[in-house]
């Protein structure tokens, strides 16, 4: 025997409230019709639902083992109510962010804790690449949206870029590091150290070779190149090596008292830091919170970056 589930619903709302005018409040409907749902079912089972002449009203056993099955579909309901709901306030839902390994590593993924924090309901599936992978992944949907820094974005892309940080660059050391002693080293003592490379094919080590011929040098030393931001820094701790980096990767860790910056300047790249979208993506609540919570976070963190580059890399 098949039954109507909206039947089991009404059913289970008035054995939760006792009555057919309090199941009928409950579902926002009006009681006549909870009543002809009532002997619409009676009449199909072929035997009554509530015991008669009780107030409140008593299942029988039958009607109470039907009701259980309609509470869990009217739990279902509301769950789906809610989702929707909270759906379309951005409070749930998912994000697929992909992003150039430093800067995810070193800044974006703490803003995304902080951010589920707040919507524990949001997940959040983060990727690595740089900008030719992530504007594929963009236009192929692996990805909603990617954070990386961008020289020129071209006509008919398809894409928009938001700016949430210039580029800057700094000769980034362990917090031991002998030229920390010079208050002004030179081009020549910075070629006397052995150098790390960025993975190769990131904006870095383009930026990292660029850098180091424009100091003169004729033979680079590069010691170690190619591991995660995080084996850089512990490699450079363990070593004087040298390496190029964002300001605003070194300024992540400067509570751990690992990595700092030379006051030594190097030419700024001709970037920013952002996040790359579709032109005509569709609106997703949870994406849109998302990056709007990005965008707020690098607004705070940009003017406390710029004073500890006049502060503390360039000596006022």
């Amino acid at each position: 025997m098949k039954l109507d589930e909206r039947h089991l619903i009404q059913l289970a709302a008035v054995v939760q409230t006792g009555s057919v005018t309090g199941g009928a409040d409950l579902l926002g409907m009006t009681q006549p019709a909870v009543s002809r749902t009532l002997s619409t079912l009676e009449k199909r089972l072929g035997e009554p639902l509530f015991f008669k002449g009780q107030r409140p009203l008593q299942p029988t056993p039958l009607a109470r083992a039907l009701a259980d099955q309609g509470n869990a579909m009217l739990s279902a309901s509301r769950k789906a109510s809610e989702t929707v709901k909270f759906f379309r306030e951005g409070k749930a839902g998912s994000v697929r962010v992909g992003g150039t390994p430093f800067f995810m590593d070193a800044l974006i993924s703490s803003m995304t804790a902080e951010f589920q924090n707040s919507f524990p309901e949001i997940r959040v599936d983060q990727s690595y690449g740089y900008v030719r992978d992530l504007r594929e992944a963009i236009h192929a949907d692996r990805i909603d949206l990617a954070i990386c820094p961008i020289d020129i974005l071209g006509e008919g892309s398809g894409l928009v870029f938001e700016e949430i940080l210039p580029g800057r660059n700094v000769v980034a050391c362990s917090v031991l590091h002998p030229l920390l002693n010079k208050r002004k080293p030179t081009a020549r003592e910075l070629l006397e150290y052995p150098w790390v490379a960025p993975p190769a094919g990131s904006p870095l080590y383009a930026d990292l070779h660029s850098i180091l011929l424009s100091l003169g040098a004729t033979e680079i030393k590069i010691r170690y190149s190619g591991g995660s931001l995080a084996s850089v820094i512990n490699y450079m701790t363990r070593t004087n090596a040298l390496t190029v980096l964002p300001h605003s990767v070194v300024f992540a860790y400067r509570k751990d008292r690992s990595l700092t910056a030379l006051p030594f300047k190097i030419p700024h790249p001709d970037r920013a830091l952002g996040i790359l979208r579709p032109a005509d993506a569709p609106y997703l609540p949870a994406v849109d919170k998302y990056a709007q919570h990005i965008v707020g976070g690098f607004q705070d963190l940009r003017h406390l970056i710029k004073r500890h580059e006049d502060a503390v890399v360039w000596g006022g």
